[in-house]
């Protein structure tokens, strides 16, 4: 089994959120989706634009996500997951 590195794991998840073709809307989640959501977002410290550039997403997105209209995906989670554990990375991504 190969082992990708974490900036190619990274690559892959923001490959899926650019390309996703349906939005997820609220309906029955996990009650800690979105408090995991706030927090993971929170610790990065980056503006609405930044914060939405970095994901691969609209800040309109972003928007919907803070206001819990609609739930950020498990891929979406697992990338906040990443650059929480590696900031480096959201420079990276901005570039």
């Amino acid at each position: 089994m190969e082992l990708n590195d974490p900036v190619s794991e990274l690559l892959n998840n923001l490959e899926y959120i650019v390309f996703k073709k349906s939005e997820r809307t609220v309906g029955r989640t996990h009650p800690d989706t979105f408090a995991e959501f706030m927090a993971l977002r929170n610790s990065t410290g980056l503006e609405d634009n930044e914060f939405a550039q970095v994901m691969g997403v609209s800040v309109t997105t972003v928007r919907e996500w803070a206001e819990r209209r609609v739930r950020p995906s498990g891929a979406e989670l697992k990338l906040l997951r990443l650059l929480q554990a590696n900031p480096r990375l959201s420079k990276q991504l901005t570039e």
